[in-house]
């Protein structure tokens, strides 16, 4: 392959994937109906929710599924697959279904993000590619969404671009943190490709260029007067950057009558220079212009310096945002849980020493609760796929990991959170704009009790099974305990 070509994303996928087809190929399940889940097990950083994003990837990915010549040609130099699975792969084509909650959605632990229904082959080729895009997107929309939380209402702009983990990770980070809730991106890319608003105004090296800080406020305004954000900590920020800031908007703004303009501050003391620099712009008659604030802040460093009296505007979170630094895994996984047999639905699952590793077995529906009276969500409810909730009578929910632990729930409203995407391999769902998916997942969050979005000890949202999948699960477990 040529240095300039795309590569085939059809191969990013873990070789065994290829050794198992070239296995269902041979033995004759090429079109033996699977289920797979993806879920997660732990929310990042122990907190209460995680975000669900990356759909839209995986959507592009599975509509571009196939096997091109220097493929296939490469998969016969390592002489491990027969020439009949080879013929199949270069006719390759999608034909199964995919169900998934819609980008934006709050989710859990161990609840189906999504679900494919598909022929063996098919589905296991799709293990690596939706893995990588649900985890990355979703780790780096829950951050934001914690991020976002705790500025209480201020603006968070995405800077972490060159912090990123390549340039996927910069780009579709950018995109991830948007649904999160962040206003804006510093990457250029990232608004040219999704639509998420690129900005910035300067960094140390404008102010250095130029024989005197003032020079290089008083050039920058005359030609962004309508977007002077000044730099103002290069040298000494309260004794010549904020005081030069100043003179550059009375000598160049205020003439024009422009009362618009804001500094940045990237270092130091930010709860004590940010407090002094409100009084000093206040007092020059300037209480107009915003004080944004960068330098590797996370959400428990935005929640200190608000409760410290920092008096900030908007802040620009890089690297720690980027890259989840806290905890940089989101942990998904994508597992069998039934296959077909002569049209029947068969419940498989997954039996550990680690009980956390239980699968929940069988193919799934899952409902979110919500009280009438309040809008607020009261658990979500996992039952088999030929179940429905009826939200016209009361529902008695279980703790399916201590079943004794039983609540009635009455006067809500029951919403399956998982949609149709592709049916017999066609796609079947309008993906919504990125705005529309931002907007959407501020109002679910809206719905979750304040308890839950805790960044500390947060209360353990309700996840249960329907009692006919609490004993099919058991009843599974029980038979493979016996084996």
């Amino acid at each position: 392959m040529g240095g300039n070509e795309k590569p085939n994303l059809t191969m990013l996928c873990d070789f065994y994937e290829l050794t198992m087809g070239n296995g269902y190929f041979n033995y004759g399940y090429k079109d033996r109906i699977t289920y797979f889940d993806l879920f997660y097990r732990r929310v990042p950083d122990d907190g209460g929710y995680a975000i669900a994003a990356g759909l839209e990837q995986v959507i592009n990915y599975i509509k571009e599924l196939h096997f091109g010549p220097e493929d296939i040609a490469y998969l016969r130099g390592r002489n491990m697959f027969s020439d009949e699975f080879l013929d199949y792969l270069a006719n390759f084509k999608f034909t199964g279904d995919v169900y998934a909650v819609p980008e934006g959605t709050p989710v859990f632990p161990r609840e189906p993000i999504l679900t494919v229904r598909a022929p063996a082959i098919e589905a296991q080729l799709l293990e690596t590619f939706l893995l990588l895009s649900i985890n990355h997107q979703s780790l780096i929309a829950t951050k934001a969404s914690r991020i976002v939380a705790s500025a209480q209402g201020r603006a968070v702009l995405e800077f972490g671009s060159r912090r990123a983990q390549g340039s996927d990770g910069a780009m579709l980070g950018a995109r991830a943190a948007y649904i999160g809730g962040c206003a804006g991106t510093a990457c250029t890319i990232s608004d040219q490709l999704y639509g998420v608003t690129a900005g910035g105004t300067m960094a140390h090296a404008w102010v250095q260029m130029f024989d005197t800080q003032y020079e290089a406020f008083k050039t920058y305004c005359e030609i962004y007067p309508d977007n002077a954000v000044l730099l103002v900590d290069t040298y000494n920020t309260l004794k010549s950057g904020i005081p030069d800031a100043i003179r550059a908007f009375n000598d160049v703004l205020r003439p024009k009558g422009i009362t618009k303009c804001g500094i940045r501050l990237d270092s130091g003391d930010v709860a004590y220079l940010t407090r002094k620099a409100r009084k000093m712009l206040d007092e020059a008659g300037w209480p107009e212009c915003k004080i944004f604030v960068s330098n590797s802040l996370d959400e428990y460093i935005i929640r200190d310096l608000l409760q410290q009296g920092a008096v900030i505007d908007t802040f620009g979170v890089g690297e720690r945002l980027i890259t989840a630094r806290s905890e940089p895994v989101f942990g998904g996984v994508y597992k069998l849980v039934a296959v077909e047999d002569g049209g029947a639905i068969v419940p498989k699952i997954k039996v550990s020493e680690n009980v956390g590793k239980i699968t929940t077995p069988h193919f799934k529906k899952v409902y979110r609760l919500y009280g009438r009276d309040t809008g607020k969500a009261i658990a979500d409810y996992i039952c088999a796929h030929d179940e429905s909730v009826d939200d016209s009578k009361d529902l008695e929910i279980f703790d399916p990991d201590a079943i004794w632990k039983r609540k009635t729930v009455y006067n809500f409203t029951a919403r399956e959170l998982q949609v149709p995407i592709f049916k017999n391999g066609e796609l079947v769902y309008k993906m919504p704009t990125l705005p529309e998916i931002r907007d959407y997942c501020r109002r679910e969050l809206d719905t979750l009790w304040d308890e839950v979005k805790r960044f500390d000890n947060p209360h353990n949202y309700y996840v249960d099974l329907s009692q006919k999948l609490w004993n099919i699960k058991y009843a599974l477990l029980a038979e493979k305990n016996e084996g």
